[in-house]
């Protein structure tokens, strides 16, 4: 019920400007050196470090997912705003 209640995390916001040779040395793949890609890299450090024990890294595996959350959210901002910009025919 309810729901809605969310607090911002600031840690969880898309970085435009990644340092790629940190994510070539955690061995990130291509697809995922995106804005979110900083995350990644703790995120799989903490899952090794556990052996990929499910119940852990749960703060780090949210912050991951809100992140691509907001991403998602800022490339559907953009999409409104190239929509009101561009000629109608």
């Amino acid at each position: 019920m309810g729901g809605g209640h969310h607090h911002h995390n600031p840690e969880a916001d898309p970085k435009e400007d990644q340092d790629l040779v940190a994510m070539q040395k955690a061995r990130i793949p291509l697809a995922f050196r995106d804005t979110c890609g900083h995350l990644l890299i703790k995120l799989n450090e903490c899952r090794r470090e556990t052996f990929f024990n499910p119940n852990a890294c749960g703060h780090e595996r949210h912050t991951y997912e809100e992140c691509g959350y907001y991403a998602y959210l800022q490339r559907v901002e953009a999409k409104k705003q190239e929509d009101r910009l561009s000629p109608k025919d």
